[in-house]
């Protein structure tokens, strides 16, 4: 449940089974969340968002709620731009080295460009199209290269090295990047 705030912009609102009480947070977009029972009405949750507004004020680093609109807006768009692009390059490597992967998801997580999962899913993070093209083929082929090696050992390594013989270079600067959008 989202609630909209005059102060605070949109607040979301978790409902939790095992939650016995009312927790603030800060969400990975930088809004203020709130962790409640699950039997907790819209009501309620306004009520005590009400009540706190001081101690939310004073403990939690919140930022403005037109920055929140904004890094939605740059969020919605880049996962557009991904939904465009990262399928067909995904694609493009998998067919040329003999790749076989079983789906492609789309994520905007904090802090990974990308992961493969052990049911041969690779995810790929949004945050890729903020990146120089050469840095993403790097990130797709290195997941890519997962499925055959779900680890880092040398032969992982070997293998992308045969397909990127750059990649510890676009290793380096990739970590001059942040995969959060």
């Amino acid at each position: 449940m989202i609630l909209k705030d005059a102060e605070f912009g949109e607040v979301l609102v978790r409902k939790n089974t095992f939650s016995r009480g009312i927790k603030f947070s800060i969400s990975t977009s930088g809004r203020l969340q709130m962790s409640v029972p699950s039997y907790t009405t819209g009501f309620l949750a306004k009520r005590f968002l009400n009540q706190n507004r001081a101690m939310i004020r004073e403990k939690l680093p919140l930022k403005d709620p037109s920055m929140q609109r904004a890094r939605d807006a740059k969020k919605k768009l880049l996962a557009k731009k991904a939904k465009d692009y990262l399928p067909y390059r995904l694609d493009y490597y998998a067919t040329k080295y003999g790749y076989d992967y079983s789906k492609l998801r789309l994520s905007h997580a904090g802090t990974r460009w990308g992961s493969c999962s052990s049911n041969r899913t690779i995810s790929l993070n949004i945050g890729l199209m903020q990146v120089p093209e050469p840095l993403r083929d790097y990130v797709i082929l290195h997941e890519l290269a997962h499925l055959n090696h779900m680890d880092h050992s040398p032969a992982f390594w070997a293998e992308v090295a045969g397909h990127d013989p750059r990649y510890k270079s676009h290793r380096t600067k990739l970590k001059h990047f942040s995969p959060g959008v």
